[in-house]
C-alpha cells in the first residue's frame, strides 16, 4: 500500500524570486514533483476546461473516434497506449491531445476540435488555458534556471521558447474496473518527456510517484490533492540539460473505483532546440552522461515507444 508524500510547495507570487528558486531547486533535487501556488490560472477558466472536457469524453464511441489521434492530435481511446514499455498491460484511460496553436492556418490545421455546434465554447476556453498555463510555465521555467545560477531568461536566451512544443492533454480515467482489466493501470509507470509538465485534476486520488527508479522492489507514494494549486513535475529533456541534478520521477495513475479526469500542459522545448549539459551542471569528475539530441528526436522517439 503506497503512503503520502509531502510535496513542497512554491509560492509563485513571492517577493524573493532567489528564495522561490531554491525552493524549486530543492524540490527538483529530492522529489521531481513540486505544487504551485499564486500561479495566475483563473479558477474558473480550470473549472471551464474541466466541464468542457467531460462533455466530450460523454460522447458515445462513434462520435469520439471521428476525431481520433493523428499527427499527435486529437481523441485517443482506452487501451491504445501503454507508457510503461516493460508491463505486459495497456492503459485504462482516454485522452484527447491539443497540438501547438500558432498563427498560421497550416499549424492550426494540425489539431482536431469538435464541432462548435454541439460545443460552441470548447476552442476558445482551450486557446485561453493554453495561453495562460503556458505564461506559468516560462515563470516557473526561469525559477528552474535561477535555481541553476544561471540567468532567469537562459531557456529563452538558448531558443528553447521559441515557438516551444506545447501539448496541453485531457485525461479521463473510467471508475469501476472489469475484472479483465486487473493489473491495468489507469496511466503505467512513466516520466514526462520533455521540460516540465503542469497538471490540475478534479481532486480524485489515483496519482502516485516513485522517486527511486531503480529501487527493488520500488515505493510508491500517493500526490495529495491541494485546492488551488498546480502539481508541477520535470521530464526527461530536463534531467539531461542538469545531468541528473534534477531527476525526472516515474509515476503512475491507479484505478480507485471512481472517476478521475485530469488537465496536464506539456511545456517542451522548440523542435530544434539541441539540448545538452549544462556547463555548471558538469565537471571532469561528473563528465556528461548524456550525449547531446535534439529535442524532437527524443520527444518523438518516446512518443512513438508507447503506442501499439
Amino acid at each position: 500500500m503506497a503512503g503520502g508524500v509531502d510535496l513542497p510547495v512554491v509560492d509563485l507570487a513571492s517577493p524573493d524570486p532567489r528564495a522561490a528558486a531554491a525552493s524549486v531547486r530543492q524540490a527538483c533535487v529530492e522529489h521531481g514533483f513540486f505544487y504551485v501556488t499564486n500561479h495566475g490560472v483563473d479558477g474558473a477558466l480550470i473549472e471551464a476546461v474541466f466541464a468542457e472536457s467531460k462533455g466530450f469524453f460523454d460522447l458515445p464511441m462513434e462520435e469520439k473516434m471521428k476525431l481520433q489521434r493523428r499527427n499527435y492530435r486529437g481523441y485517443t481511446p482506452p487501451y491504445a497506449e501503454k507508457l510503461d514499455a516493460s508491463s505486459e498491460f495497456v492503459d485504462l484511460k482516454e485522452s484527447f491531445y491539443i497540438g501547438p496553436i500558432g498563427e498560421s492556418d497550416l499549424q492550426n490545421d494540425l489539431n482536431q476540435w469538435p464541432s462548435e455546434e454541439c460545443f460552441p465554447s470548447w476552442k476558445e476556453t482551450m486557446k485561453l488555458y493554453i495561453a495562460t498555463v503556458l505564461d506559468t510555465s516560462k515563470r516557473i521555467l526561469s525559477l528552474i534556471a535561477l535555481g541553476l545560477d544561471l540567468d532567469a531568461e537562459f531557456f529563452h536566451k538558448i531558443g528553447a521558447l521559441d515557438c516551444p512544443s506545447t501539448f496541453l492533454r485531457l485525461l479521463h480515467y473510467p471508475g469501476e474496473v472489469n475484472e479483465s482489466d486487473c493489473g491495468n493501470y489507469g496511466a503505467s509507470a512513466h516520466s514526462d518527456y520533455g521540460a516540465i509538465t503542469l497538471l490540475v485534476t478534479d481532486g480524485t486520488p489515483g496519482l502516485q510517484i516513485c522517486r527511486e527508479k531503480d529501487r527493488d522492489p520500488q515505493l510508491w507514494e500517493d500526490v495529495h490533492h491541494i485546492d488551488g494549486a498546480l502539481i508541477v513535475n520535470i521530464g526527461d529533456l530536463l534531467e539531461r540539460w542538469t545531468n541528473c541534478v534534477f531527476r525526472s520521477t516515474l509515476h503512475r495513475v491507479v484505478s480507485v473505483g471512481k472517476e478521475r479526469y485530469s488537465v496536464a500542459f506539456f511545456l517542451d522545448p522548440n523542435y530544434d532546440t539541441v539540448v545538452r549539459c549544462i556547463e555548471s551542471c558538469c565537471s571532469e569528475a561528473d563528465p556528461p552522461r548524456f550525449p547531446p539530441i535534439r529535442s524532437s528526436e527524443y520527444i518523438t522517439g518516446r512518443i512513438n515507444s508507447t503506442y501499439k
